[in-house]
This record gives structure tokens, sequence and C-alpha cells, in this order.
């Protein structure tokens, strides 16, 4: 798997999944997406990992802006954290993240589900980029 300063994907992967499992047990569900988002980005700075919030992606055509959008959270600069307050993962969801990939140059994303009792997550790479 190739490096990014110092960190690998499954690396990075594990520790925002160890955060996410901290948030999940000790906030438990019903709360709105934001309670996570920012609980999590506790956690993830807590960790020592670089975290961003709501970070603008703006998706161009012919070099004209026809889109922008907010990434959840980004940490170490690789990977997009979609957040949901859902019954469940739905494909929708999955949409949102493969297209918030495909207009980055991030390499993975996961979306994480605190809706339900037991955190439910998918990760996705960026099936977009030549080199990954």
């Amino acid at each position: 798997m190739k490096e990014i300063k110092g960190m690998e994907y499954a690396e990075c992967t594990e520790q925002v999944l160890s955060c996410a499992f901290e948030v999940s047990n000790e906030l438990g569900i019903g709360f709105l997406e934001s309670v996570y988002e920012k609980a999590l980005f506790i956690a993830l700075q807590e960790k020592g990992l670089k975290v961003e919030q709501q970070v603008g992606l703006q998706i161009e055509f012919r070099g004209k802006l026809v889109g922008q959008f907010f990434i959840d959270l980004l940490v170490e600069d690789l990977l997009i954290i979609e957040l949901k307050a859902a019954k469940a993962i739905a494909p929708e969801h999955e949409m949102q993240l493969l297209n918030y990939l495909r207009g980055s140059t991030k390499p993975v994303g996961l979306i994480l589900n605190f809706g339900t009792p037991k955190l439910e997550y998918r990760r996705y790479n960026n099936r977009f980029l030549k080199n990954l």
C-alpha cells in the first residue's frame, strides 16, 4: 500500500474507526449528525491526527464551477469521512461519498453511521485515481 505522509491508508482507517467506536459507545444513538461530527473531531484530535471539519469541495465543468459540497471531516489530508445518523447506510449515502472521492484527489473514504445501536461503516478506495 502506498504510504502518504508517514501514515498508510489502513492505519489511518483503523485509528478513525477506533475513535468512531469510542464516540458511538459514549454517546449512543439519537443525536444529530452534527453532534457526532463534533465528538469525532475531538476524539481524532486527541489521538494526534490532523483533522479538518466541513472542508469545501468544488466541482468544475469546462472550467466553470457547477457545484460545491462540504466534506464532514478530512483526516490526515487523505481520508474523507461522511457521517450519518440514519436507520441504515443507504445507496444515496454511498453515492454521496463516491462523488466526493471522484471530485477530489483523496485516496480513501469512510461512511460512518451513528444511527444504529452498533456503529455501521463502509470504506471505499478512490477508484477514480490512476495511482491507487
